[in-house]
């Protein structure tokens, strides 16, 4: 049975901290270990997770040294990881109960090492947990099969739902970016001939806002997308453009559902 190391970064996310975690304690797939970075919260994220950590020694977190962001704070769980796969999972979202036993089954039936599936999208102030879900419609569906080519020209990978296997890539870490950085690994990843699958069924749960907007913070990642786009993986004014008016164009598609 594979061990499965799930990547959380957590900054000052108390009020959906529990459900988060419990959706990875309660999964079918049972051989996991959460590996959680704290990111010097200060509304009580860590006196939580210690108490969490106490009951399930699945639960191991540490506090990071100082304030660095998600990405730092996703590669300090990294760099810890003994899994034979590496999950995502912010501390706002939420696994669907049968999501690691399913993806561990459909990576096992294909040859891409990088895995993603769909997701259901709920409203922010939504307070349900995991295993008392209730479909909603509002779905955001997986690709079939991504290459780099494809994933330059949009993101088609959900964070929440992404998962790589370790004994073929190695321990693969985040790019030192302030935002994007998971878009950035996931490039990189396909930049060196991996491509990635994608699993229809929906098994995550993301918090977003109403279904029609377009939140602020989208917008706000335009310029961290070119960013990537002309410095990390060095692409041309114009292939820069192409691939930046993909990405909006995504942001406004799934902004409506």
């Amino acid at each position: 049975m594979p061990l499965v190391s799930v990547v959380m970064p957590v900054y000052n996310s108390v009020a959906t901290l529990g459900a988060a975690v419990r959706s990875v304690l309660t999964q079918t797939h049972g051989d996991v270990e959460l590996l959680i970075t704290d990111d010097q919260s200060t509304d009580g994220s860590m006196d939580l997770l210690r108490e969490i950590a106490a009951q399930d020694e699945r639960v191991m977190p540490e506090s990071a040294p100082d304030r660095g962001g998600a990405g730092r704070a996703r590669n300090l769980a990294i760099e810890r990881a003994r899994g034979d796969y590496v999950a995502f999972l912010d501390s706002d979202d939420m696994w669907l109960p049968e999501k690691m036993e399913k993806q561990l089954a459909f990576a096992a039936e294909g040859d891409a090492p990088l895995t993603f599936t769909s997701y259901f999208k709920v409203d922010a102030n939504y307070d349900g947990e995991s295993t008392d879900w209730v479909p909603n419609g509002r779905v955001i569906r997986a690709r079939e099969h991504v290459d780099y080519r494809a994933m330059l020209r949009r993101d088609y990978i959900g964070a929440l739902t992404a998962m790589y296997d370790r004994n073929v890539l190695g321990t693969r870490l985040m790019p030192e970016m302030r935002k994007r950085q998971d878009y950035a690994l996931w490039l990189s990843i396909m930049r060196d001939g991996a491509d990635a699958r994608g699993l229809v069924e929906p098994l995550a749960v993301y918090r977003a806002g109403q279904a029609g907007s377009l939140s602020s913070n989208k917008m706000s990642l335009v310029k961290y997308n070119w960013s990537l786009y002309r410095e990390h993986e060095e692409l041309s004014i114009p292939q820069a453009t192409r691939a930046l008016a993909g990405s909006v164009w995504q942001s406004l598609r799934n902004s409506r559902i």
